[in-house]
């Protein structure tokens, strides 16, 4: 008995020693496989680096789908260029232009009047729309005032439609309302769906290039003509253009020559903008950029090349519709850029349109900018889909689930 309670002593001592003493010594080292296991805390050792646990890769969500997608989808590359030209149309060879190039639409000059009539101008834009598998916009510049294409032309109209000046010493608010509902009628009964108007800048000095095209008013003023014009247009169902973004102040002609304001940003926050804010919320669905250098939102480039600006535009005006260019073809663009690469420059500022007097060799420099790698196709389908969200919105056509777009053939009306 004494010897078995020896043997169970001996065998208490072995299991503690082997427990507290030995084992710790052979668990550091690494090199030894222990035939069982237990919990031991890991501890770190000093100047030990961290060990960076790493990040699950995110995957991109795949995009919202889009009602135009199963257009784009049956587009090649040269017509989806082709859908961010609002070109000048041209005296002959339209047709030609739109089977080759593929534009989102013609705007019509003084030249395309001059010696015709309302009868023929219908005819030539049905024409138009006739060529295009996808309807186009058509569009002219009819302010009223010292810019009006078409009632200059006593063929069409017994005298020009007025300024918004002259309007405005006329009658007021009542007085754009009746006279814009005249301009959209005529415009649509000659195939005419965009007006390049209202004119939002706020210009006070009667000095100033673009003075007698404005209302010459303040900026309370200036948005309550804007906001009056836009409303009678959306419910005739003619686009609206808001121009001339972020605002052309007090400077010269864009046409001739650059131009640079510096004025800051709050002062276009308090005046500048609102006309435009108030053209957005009244359903305008377009804007036109200007070619004025806008130092306090980017000195590197005039407004219609900047991305800033149209970051601006974008984030805080809270615009979601078509951004276009003034015509890149103005001295103020032609002097930093050749054609073709001001067009390339247009579309990664993040312009949804491009206005061209030089459709051929504009739509083959950004055909090109995607194929090289400049662009991408996806930058490209981006834009055009605010585009044909656009022509939706204005009843031209009306999205399907097949590849090709539905010409809407009723008058609808596009109030939103």
């Amino acid at each position: 008995m004494r010897k078995f309670g020896l043997f169970l002593v001996i065998l208490l001592l072995l299991t503690v020693t082997g427990r507290y003493f030995l084992m710790p010594t052979l668990l550091e080292d690494e090199s030894l496989t222990i035939p069982f296991s237990f919990h031991r805390e890991d501890k770190k050792q000093p100047n030990e680096p961290e060990k960076d646990t790493p990040e699950p890769e995110s995957v991109p969500e795949p995009a919202a789908p889009h009602p135009a997608d199963s257009i784009i989808a049956g587009m090649t590359l040269e017509e989806k260029v082709g859908q961010m030209f609002f070109a000048r149309c041209p005296e002959v060879g339209a047709a030609d232009q739109i089977n080759r190039l593929h534009p989102a639409g013609f705007i019509l000059f003084a030249r395309n009047f001059e010696g015709s009539a309302p009868e023929n101008i219908l005819r030539t834009t049905t024409n138009h729309q006739s060529e295009s598998p996808i309807p186009l916009l058509i569009g002219v510049d009819e302010e009223g005032g010292t810019v009006v294409r078409i009632s200059k032309f006593r063929a069409y109209r017994r005298w020009p439609f007025q300024s918004p000046q002259q309007l405005d010493q006329e009658a007021g608010i009542e007085a754009f309302t009746y006279d814009t509902q005249e301009k959209d009628q005529m415009l649509k009964s000659m195939g005419i769906n965009v007006n390049l108007a209202p004119v939002c800048d706020v210009v006070t000095d009667s000095n100033a290039w673009m003075y007698k095209r404005a209302l010459g008013k303040g900026a309370t003023e200036t948005a309550e003509f804007v906001r009056t014009v836009v409303g009678q247009m959306q419910k005739d169902g003619v686009g609206a253009v808001l121009k001339h973004f972020p605002g052309y102040g007090n400077n010269g002609d864009t046409h001739e020559s650059s131009a640079t304001d510096s004025r800051d940003l709050e002062t276009y926050r308090q005046e500048d903008f609102l006309p435009f804010k108030a053209g957005i919320e009244a359903g305008a669905n377009a804007i036109l950029v200007s070619h004025v250098t806008v130092n306090c939102m980017d000195t590197g480039a005039p407004a219609s090349l900047s991305p800033r600006v149209h970051e601006i535009l974008r984030d805080e005006l809270d615009f979601d519709g078509v951004i276009m260019t003034d015509d890149l073809s103005m001295e103020a663009v032609g002097g930093i850029a050749s054609s073709g690469w001001a067009a390339v420059l247009a579309v990664q500022a993040g312009n949804d349109l491009i206005i061209t007097s030089d459709f051929e060799t504009q739509h083959e420099s950004v055909v090109q900018a995607v194929r090289d790698g400049t662009l991408t196709e996806t930058q490209i389908e981006e834009h055009i889909k605010r585009v044909l969200d656009w022509k939706v919105k204005l009843g031209l056509m009306q999205y399907s689930s097949t590849a090709q777009p539905e010409s809407d053939t009723e008058d609808t009306n596009t109030s939103t």
